[in-house]
Order: C-alpha cells, then sequence, then structure tokens
C-alpha cells in the first residue's frame, strides 16, 4: 500500500520481496539502481562486495536503527548507509503512556484475575494516579520529547536527562545531570536512548541497586540497553516492582515471527515472569510510521542517485 503510494506519486518502479538480503539471496538485486532493507539483527558485511559488484552503491535502511551495520566495511565496498532517523515519534510516545497507565493500573495483575473469574477488590490491584508519579525520561530526543508532553498532560512530575539539552523543554520537565540523578526518586523510568557501544547493559544491576525501592521500567528503545539477567533478578528482589517492554536484547532470532518454541532460556525466562509486560518490538507499528519509513527510504534512494550522497547518511 505505502509502495504503491510512493510509485504512483514519482512514477520510479519497485519491486518488493518476502525475504531477506543474504549471501544467498543478494543475486536478486543484478540489474537494480537502489535496494532498500529493514534490517533489525546483525547484518552480513560480506554481502557488501557483492552489492557493489552488481553496481549498487546505497543500502536505504528503512528503521532509525543501523547498529546491526559495520559502517567501515559498507565504506571501504563503496556502499553508502542510510537510515530513517525520525518516522514517528507519537508512535512511540504514545505506546509508551499506554505501558505506562498498564503500570500503575496493574491491568496485567486485573486481567490474570478476570480469566479466574476472580472480581474481587484488594490491596493487590489497586491503581495509582498518574499525576501522582515522578517519571525519569532518560534520552530527551524526537520521541523522549514527545514523552515528555504526554506525561506533562497528565500533571506527572517529569525528570530528564539527555547528552544534548533541547531549551525548549524546560517547561516540560527539570533536566538532571546524570542518569543517576534522574532515577533515584522516579517511580517511573523509561528509556529512549540509542543502542550504541557505549550504552550496552547500562541498565544493569548496579543502575537497578539506584532505583527508587518499587520503581517501574519502560523500555520501547533497544533491549541491548538493560541486562536481562539483572532485570529479572530485580524483579525477583522487588527492587523494580515491573518492567513494560517492547524490546529485548537477543530479539533479533525471534522478532518478528511466529515460533513453536523459545529456546533462548532468559528470554522464556522474561516472557513468563509475572511481573513483565513484553511486547514484540511494535510501539513504533503505525499507519503513519510504516508510510514514512518506506517513503523515506525509497526518497534516499532517489537522492543518492541524483546526488551521490544523501543527508540521512550514516557512514
Amino acid at each position: 500500500m505505502f509502495v504503491n503510494e510512493w510509485v504512483k506519486k514519482t512514477g520510479v518502479q519497485v519491486d518488493t520481496v518476502p525475504y531477506k538480503l543474504t549471501l544467498e539471496t543478494v543475486d536478486m538485486v543484478r540489474g537494480y539502481d537502489g535496494v532498500s532493507i529493514s534490517e533489525a539483527g546483525k547484518f552480513d558485511s560480506s554481502i557488501f562486495p557483492q552489492l557493489s559488484k552488481y553496481g549498487i552503491k546505497h543500502l536505504a535502511q528503512r528503521t532509525s536503527g543501523f547498529e546491526g551495520f559495520d559502517l567501515e566495511a559498507a565504506k571501504r565496498s563503496g556502499i553508502i548507509i542510510t537510515n530513517v532517523s525520525s518516522y514517528s515519534p507519537e508512535s512511540i510516545a504514545e505506546f509508551t503512556l499506554m505501558l505506562a497507565l498498564q503500570l500503575v493500573r496493574r491491568s496485567k495483575d486485573l486481567d490474570q484475575r478476570v480469566k479466574r473469574f476472580d472480581f474481587n477488590w484488594s490491596p493487590e490491584v489497586r491503581g495509582k494516579v498518574m499525576k501522582e508519579q515522578t517519571v525519569a525520561i532518560i534520552g530527551v530526543g524526537r520521541i523522549g520529547y514527545e514523552v515528555a508532553k504526554l506525561f506533562k498532560a497528565f500533571g506527572s512530575t517529569i525528570n530528564g536527562y539527555a547528552t544534548h539539552r533541547n531549551k525548549n523543554a524546560n517547561d516540560l520537565f527539570e533536566y538532571k545531570d546524570s542518569i543517576e540523578e534522574a532515577i533515584h526518586n522516579a517511580d517511573i523510568i523509561t528509556l529512549h536512548i540509542p543502542g550504541k557501544e557505549k550504552n550496552h547493559h547500562l541498565f544493569d544491576k548496579k543502575m537497578f541497586n539506584k532505583f527508587k525501592p518499587g520503581a517501574c521500567l519502560i523500555n520501547t528503545s533497544r533491549g541491548s540497553l538493560v541486562n536481562t539477567s539483572d532485570l529479572i533478578e530485580a524483579l525477583d528482589s522487588g527492587r523494580v516492582s515491573a518492567a513494560a517492554l517492547d524490546v529485548y536484547e537477543n530479539e533479533a532470532e525471534y522478532i518478528p515471527g511466529k515460533h513453536e518454541e523459545i529456546s533462548d532460556t532468559v528470554f522464556k525466562e522474561l516472557l513468563n515472569h509475572p511481573k513483565v509486560t513484553f511486547y514484540p518490538h511494535c510501539a513504533y507499528y503505525t499507519d503513519v510510521s510504516m508510510r514514512n519509513m518506506v517513503h523515506y527510504a525509497l526518497d534516499s534512494i532517489i537522492e543518492v542517485i541524483e546526488t551521490g550522497d544523501s543527508f540521512s547518511r550514516v557512514n
């Protein structure tokens, strides 16, 4: 649908295939002027020389994440990598708010009780009011800024942390000088930072021990930010009262897809944990996001063909 919209607008031929770009499928790019992919995991760098051999000078990633690409290897083969850095911050922000509401109103526990025909009221399912919550937003870029606007509308107190500060955000929240300062009194901690190497397992046992006891964690950013085993330990101890996750650090093997069995024991423990709500990396998945991801990626292909470079280039 979204590809056809773009084709109708531009008159450019676009062919789509239902499988990933691998060494086994790379021959299919022969004769084309550009290639767009949506790579969630580690991209095989041995594909780059083959792309160059077939005259492909550009891979247009349709998502914001490009951590799976060896950018230097791509450059050595003369391959430009572009991404879609922002396709719908509102989509992810709204999903984040949905998760926060589920946590403070204990919707998972309520759903499980209803399935057992248990309609009693008790302190275990008594909710909280969002206005009385302190929220720490870690990463206040495009998405974090939209998240802050939504929590502000509820009257929450907001602590913000970002390496680069947005002066226009000062009326929404108070900037803190460190992650530790932002989270120390927060009831809800929500992550919106990239999955760069320096951020790998940034939220581990040491960081969880700095949480306010009983705080909740939301991650709609990158799974690699969280040491999953340490999170499970923090949940079991009660240091973290609940977690709502849209990502998992080793999700590429499973998401997207339908599976009869999960062999990853840590992932299985996470999915079965009573204090965890998990979704399959779908916070972004709205019609607006999909349209923008497709259109912006295809636009970048035309840009590279016509100019030899792109403003969306990441290498």
